[in-house]
């Protein structure tokens, strides 16, 4: 029977993925809905079903006190079989009924509602590009993408759970009532237009003040997950009271935030409170006068009684409800301008897989500022020929990183194109182009996984045999049979921790070396490949580096000259410009930039504030 409920709607089914979801709150939600409409619209239909259940008992609780007047052995002849009837019912249908809404709200909706925003949010937000992500706190975006489902989850519940039922109750009620004496509805339409007034009073305040406090609380995950992340430089410059002070300003806002929140609340419980002791007194009450009079009895009475008492105790609950429905539709909305917004760098829509042959790159005239008027680079022009291996330096902000990106596609040029083999990376696939270059960085961050997951993320389907002969090409292999994490995991199998931080530089360096000897990609970049290596290691590892380029096309950035005065021709950058090219020998006869480079290195560093 779970089984049954729990897979009527699949959260990871297939789906057509948007660019560009929808911005405005119900078009966003009603665009995750859509695998989910049958069962909302059973899901409503039980509901109102129980709900009519419900007033049907309370109305027929007055009917038994009326047939109670007589003698216990002529209400047992006239009315015995009816009775029983109506206690079968109560006993085998009604439980029935309330099984089948819950299996609905709570095996159905609830666990696959928030699983498929979560599942398709995640996949929306791994599509953004570098740059999407340079411009936010990652904790911020996984705050967002992990309270967003929830609340939306939250949402429906009560729509199906609460409102649902209580528009049902309430309209019950009234024919109830009307039935009973239409002169009872008085009260209860009094008492309704009243208490319409104030949920409009709170859901118009509500809202906001929810997505002021989810925005707080965003803020301080951001915050709290930055600390963390740079732990060690907090540690290093013993900053923990300015973190402190830091998080604490956001925490103090989220708490300012969330008590506007809730003196919403108290306001709305007090006003609550006195609009319902007004409903008893008017329909009990005037139900009280009526059997006075002679014109009600004292069923009526009686079920006037309880369905006030009932009433007056779901208000509370339908209130809250309400907030709860809008401040979770806050929070919803506030998730939104992460999970909503469109993807910024997008494949075009006749981009075909790179067909890589040769591996010869051309840069056009190609102009790059970060949507700055300065920076980044100007109109580069550089042809690479086929296995060429170049050498990229300059000074910091000479545009060198900038080539590198924009030739991966983490961002569209601004002005010029980028060839490989005469195809234009905008006009291929992102995936097709990154797949066939190899990249080794300066920051040579890994996942908090375990070292063999780290080094067949180069190439997923090699076997255990190609991850170790990697692993023993780049000098990682000795050291990696000696590691064991808190687990207990040893060699291949240990964790790394988050972004490789329980190995040193050096260990990392050639983990991810590993990766990129087993990626075996055509192009290879380099970016301060040995940055975080000793002398000694660089020493042994660097013929390994050479043998990686071997029949490959190569750029490599670096600012201990030794590791690229080997290489094919040297490019000098400044300023975003290429400003000198050649061989080593021969860069060092013109007694330009270059020169001067070489001239001031310490230790085979280059200085990059020199020879300014």
């Amino acid at each position: 029977m779970f089984r049954y409920f729990e897979n009527l709607v699949d959260p990871f089914g297939p789906y057509k993925e948007a660019d560009a979801p929808p911005t405005k709150l119900w078009p966003f939600m009603l665009d995750y809905s859509r695998p989910f409409y049958r069962v909302f619209a059973w899901a409503a239909l039980i509901s109102i079903i129980v709900a009519g259940v419900e007033i049907g008992l309370i109305a027929y609780m007055g009917r038994v006190v009326d047939l109670l007047g007589g003698t216990p052995a002529e209400v047992w002849q006239n009315h015995g079989t009816e009775l029983l009837l109506m206690a079968a019912f109560v006993l085998l249908l009604r439980p029935l009924l309330h099984l089948i809404d819950v299996l609905l709200l709570n095996n159905t909706i609830l666990p696959n509602f928030g699983t498929l925003i979560r599942w398709r949010a995640h996949k929306h937000v791994l599509r953004q590009s570098v740059g999407w992500f340079e411009n936010d706190f990652a904790g911020r975006i996984a705050n967002r993408i992990m309270q967003t489902p929830p609340a939306a989850g939250e949402v429906v519940f009560q729509v199906f759970d609460a409102i649902s039922f209580s528009l049902a109750y309430l309209i019950g009620a009234a024919i109830l009532l009307y039935a009973a004496d239409p002169r009872l509805l008085i009260p209860l339409l009094i008492w309704f237009a009243l208490y319409a007034l104030l949920v409009r009073w709170t859901i118009e305040r509500v809202g906001p003040a929810s997505k002021a406090a989810s925005d707080a609380r965003s803020t301080v995950t951001g915050r709290v997950v930055d600390s963390y992340t740079n732990i060690h430089s907090v540690k290093m410059f013993a900053h923990g009271r300015q973190e402190m002070d830091y998080a604490r300003e956001a925490i103090e806002e989220t708490r300012r935030t969330f008590q506007i929140e809730m003196r919403i609340f108290t306001i709305m419980d007090a006003v609550l409170v006195t609009l319902n002791g007004l409903l008893i007194v008017g329909v009990v009450g005037w139900a009280i006068s009526l059997w006075m009079q002679g014109t009600a009895s004292v069923g009526v009475v009686a079920a006037a009684t309880a369905l006030t008492l009932r009433l007056n105790a779901m208000t509370g609950w339908i209130m809250w409800a309400l907030t709860s429905f809008f401040r979770q539709l806050g929070i919803v909305a506030e998730g939104m301008e992460t999970i909503a917004q469109p993807i910024d760098l997008l494949d075009a829509p006749t981009a075909k897989p790179l067909q890589l042959s040769e591996g010869k790159i051309e840069i056009n005239d190609l102009s790059h500022h970060y949507g700055r008027e300065a920076g980044g680079l100007d109109h580069i022009n550089l042809t690479i020929q086929p296995g060429e291996k170049i050498g990229l330096i300059g000074r910091s902000g000479a545009g060198k990183s900038t080539l590198v990106k924009l030739l991966l596609r983490f961002y569209d040029v601004e002005r010029g194109a980028i060839l490989i083999d005469d195809q234009n990376i905008a006009q291929v696939t992102q995936d097709s182009l990154r797949s066939r270059i190899g990249m080794v960085q300066q920051d040579s961050a890994l996942l908090h996984r375990s070292v063999r997951d780290n080094i067949l993320y180069g190439r997923p389907d090699a076997t255990e045999d190609q991850m170790i002969a990697a692993a023993k090409q780049a000098e990682a292999h000795e050291f990696i049979l000696d590691l064991q994490d808190p687990q207990g995991r040893t060699g291949y199998d240990a964790h790394v921790g988050e972004r490789g931080v329980k190995l040193s530089g050096g260990q990392r360096q050639r983990v991810t070396l590993a990766r990129v000897i087993l990626k075996d990609a055509p192009i290879l970049l380099l970016d301060e490949a040995t940055s975080a290596l000793d002398s000694e290691v660089e020493a042994s590892i660097q013929e390994t580096l050479y043998g990686m380029m071997q029949g490959k096309t190569v750029i490599a950035i670096a600012h201990r000259l030794s590791t690229i005065a080997q290489m094919d021709r040297i490019l000098v950058m400044d300023a975003g410009r290429i400003v000198e090219e050649g061989a080593h020998a021969d860069l060092l006869a013109q007694g330009g930039l270059y020169a001067q480079f070489w001239a001031r290195q310490s230790g085979g560093f280059m200085n990059p504030e020199a020879a300014e």
